[in-house]
């Protein structure tokens, strides 16, 4: 009996050490708002795909990954992107070109049954630092393909977002301000081959 009440109190220390342990959180990228009073776009019928997006394999992880120094990285096991960095970045593009271009022709390219869309939107993210407190950086190559011709044009969008604190939440939000700074140029340039479209 003693022996019971013994495995029954390890039991119990166990679930107890786990309940009181830290919770993970989540988080997502999301599209920035544009500033009250700034005009809309003229809408369009623009098609456009967006990816694949290749991300580097250092942040190809749950964990939110933190620049701790110079040359040091750490993942944070409790603060965590809630789904796949890649599909959430090529996710927020898309809202953002959807917005920025004025039209609702633009699908992703894991979920595209769009063949014939006018525009393909390729990007290969090189970096994607988080510094809790200081900013977030994005260096990324993207190339906008016309459909029908098989022109390309080949950009980098390479900013720095301060970080408004030293939070996840203001992490997020730099690194969703600077994707939308990296859509800007995106859809430059997708319009501009579309005004000189053959």
């Amino acid at each position: 009996m003693r022996q019971i009440a013994t495995v029954a109190s390890l039991c119990f220390v166990v679930v107890g050490a786990g309940c009181s342990s830290t919770p993970s959180h989540f988080y997502t990228l999301s599209r920035v708002e544009a500033p009250s009073g700034t005009p809309s776009a003229k809408p369009s019928d623009l098609s456009v795909v967006v990816g694949p997006v290749s991300i580097p394999d250092i942040v190809d992880q749950p964990q939110i990954v933190v620049t701790t120094g110079p040359n040091q990285v750490s993942p944070d096991e409790f603060n965590r992107w809630a789904s796949p960095l890649d599909n959430n970045i090529s996710r927020v593009v898309a809202e953002d070109l959807v917005v920025i271009l004025g039209t609702g022709r633009v699908s992703l390219f894991q979920q595209s049954s769009n063949a014939e869309a006018a525009y393909r939107v390729a990007i290969e993210v090189q970096s994607f630092e988080s510094a809790l407190g200081e900013a977030a950086t994005l260096n990324a190559v993207w190339v906008v393909r016309r459909t029908r011709d098989g022109k390309a044009e080949t950009g980098r969008t390479n900013v720095r977002e301060p970080a408004q604190d030293k939070s996840f939440d203001a992490i997020a939000a730099a690194h969703s301000r600077a994707l939308a700074r990296m859509s800007q140029d995106i859809a430059g340039v997708i319009r501009a081959l579309d005004r000189n479209a053959p």
